[in-house]
């Protein structure tokens, strides 16, 4: 069934109904440190672009420029509607605006299940790293579960504490992650590249053809999840119909700009060929750390060592807070217990919401420990090739229903950013979403079973949202035309 309406003015729950998030208290600065750090950057660069190099070579730098202008024409469709609806269930409510209160609400289980699950890959990645870097700065063995466990409950914390704290502590690791990468590139530049210089050709279209793309873009266009959040944050946003679009395309723009220049710096260090060698051989993982310690300094390299670990917890936290809006809009529109729309009297947090994402991350946790399973193995890449897939897919999703937002009224939008972008954009992420599909091995390295397990939770969630929306609709049909209305209208 699909009802996809007009937007109608909706009252926010919270605004005579009990108090609701804290208004006004995020900025374009705070919007941007949460999405730029929940892609992780010093993680994506070290962690995951040996790889991409190792599967495409000199192509890598433009599988993230691409990758990246392709979430800029969808970013032009989502900000353009972020302007008439405000809401924490953002995926949710702009696809329920758009394309229906039953596909609004399949996407909303979709959605929270996608943060959970990169949360908790990326906690568990935490403890690993961090059990990893201490270690070795120390020579004491501390297990990755007790890093982890002691990085949640500073997590929950920061998650219950006003929101602008985690602002400034995300602040404060991305910076630094930014800073010693670019240490790391000043250092290549200085050196004049590697051993064939600064390899220009590394951006040559030609090399697109290469075999190894394909896979490649998987893990390019995975390394932008996250940007998306802004819109989670409109609630909390000061003038959120200027706040939530500039800071949308200034971290889409930086991460596109950033990760393509950091991984033709890679590559020039070492030479176009011998960086897909060593990529592929034994020192494929450390790569980016050899190359940081021969031309920027082992000060530098042991200084990224440590940042990978805050890199992490920066990024957990983000998906972390993320996760917790979701239950509160779920909580709040009855499609989960209302005590999950709730917030806190004293900070505005959805203090509810924030207790349940941690007991289901301290669950997993004690789960995989149990099992002797490998944190980053298993728990972090399966939970992350999970989320990365659904949140790849309600981006699609999203962007169609800015198609259908805006195809009875433009509201004064010009065709070209409602109709054409985001058309192209959905075409462009469904494409990769079956790519994805087909490679999901390159991001887990699990067998075909497993892949097909990970996959099979996001039809199912889809479902169950939509039968509970239909249920809604039958029994309480007041409740049912509530969902995703809440503060639409506000540009």
């Amino acid at each position: 069934m699909s009802d996809a309406r007009p937007a109608t003015p909706a009252t926010r729950p919270g605004r005579g109904a009990g108090p609701g998030l804290s208004d006004g208290a995020v900025g374009t600065g705070d919007l941007v440190f949460f999405v730029v750090a929940a892609a992780a950057p010093l993680t994506v660069m070290a962690g995951v672009a040996p790889l991409a190099i190792a599967m495409a070579g000199s192509a890598a730098p433009l599988g993230y420029l691409l990758s990246g202008l392709l979430l800029v024409v969808f970013a032009a469709g989502f900000t353009a509607m972020s302007r008439f609806v405000r809401d924490a269930g953002a995926f949710s409510a702009y696809i329920g605006r758009g394309l229906g209160r039953v596909t609004g609400a399949g996407s909303a289980y979709v959605a929270l299940f996608s943060y959970n699950a990169i949360e908790v890959g990326l906690l568990a990645a935490f403890g690993w790293f961090t059990e990893s870097g201490f270690g070795d700065l120390t020579g004491v063995s501390v297990p990755w579960w007790v890093w982890a466990s002691a990085g949640l409950v500073a997590i929950g914390v920061l998650g219950y504490l006003k929101v602008t704290l985690s602002a400034k502590v995300l602040g404060v690791a991305l910076v630094l992650e930014v800073l010693v990468l670019l240490v790391f590139e000043a250092g290549v530049l200085a050196h004049g590249g590697g051993p064939r210089g600064i390899e220009l050709t590394a951006l040559s279209p030609a090399h697109l053809g290469d075999s190894g793309v394909g896979g490649m873009l998987v893990l390019a266009i995975g390394a932008f999840i996250g940007f998306e959040a802004t819109a989670i944050y409109a609630e909390e946003a000061r003038r959120p119909e200027r706040t939530v679009p500039r800071a949308t395309c200034v971290a889409v723009a930086f991460l596109a700009l950033f990760y393509t220049f950091t991984v033709w710096m890679i590559i020039s260090a070492y030479g176009a060929d011998r960086a897909q060698r060593v990529a592929n051989g034994d020192g494929g993982a450390d790569m980016v750390f050899a190359a940081t310690e021969r031309l920027a300094g082992a000060w530098t390299a042991d200084a990224m060592h440590v940042l990978i670990i805050t890199s992490a917890f920066a990024a957990t936290l983000a998906f972390h807070n993320g996760a917790a809006r979701y239950f509160y809009a779920l909580g709040r529109e009855g499609l989960l217990p209302a005590r999950l729309g709730a917030v806190s009297a004293r900070t505005r947090a959805p203090a509810a919401a924030v207790a349940l994402q941690s007991l289901l991350a301290l669950a997993v946790l004690v789960v995989t420990a149990l099992a002797g399973a490998d944190p980053y193995t298993v728990t972090f890449l399966w939970s992350s090739g999970s989320g990365i897939l659904g949140v790849m897919l309600m981006q699609a999703l999203a962007a169609l229903a800015v198609y259908g937002f805006f195809r009875r009224d433009r509201r004064a939008m010009p065709a070209w950013r409602v109709v054409a972008a985001p058309l192209v954009a959905c075409a462009g992420l469904t494409v990769m979403s079956v790519l994805v599909c087909a490679d999901l091995d390159l991001l887990t390295g699990a067998s075909r079973a497993v892949n097909a397990a990970l996959i099979a939770p996001l039809p199912v969630l889809f479902a169950t949202g939509a039968i509970v929306a239909l249920r809604r609709e039958q029994r309480d049909p007041a409740a049912y035309e509530r969902l995703t209305s809440v503060d639409a209208e506000r540009g």
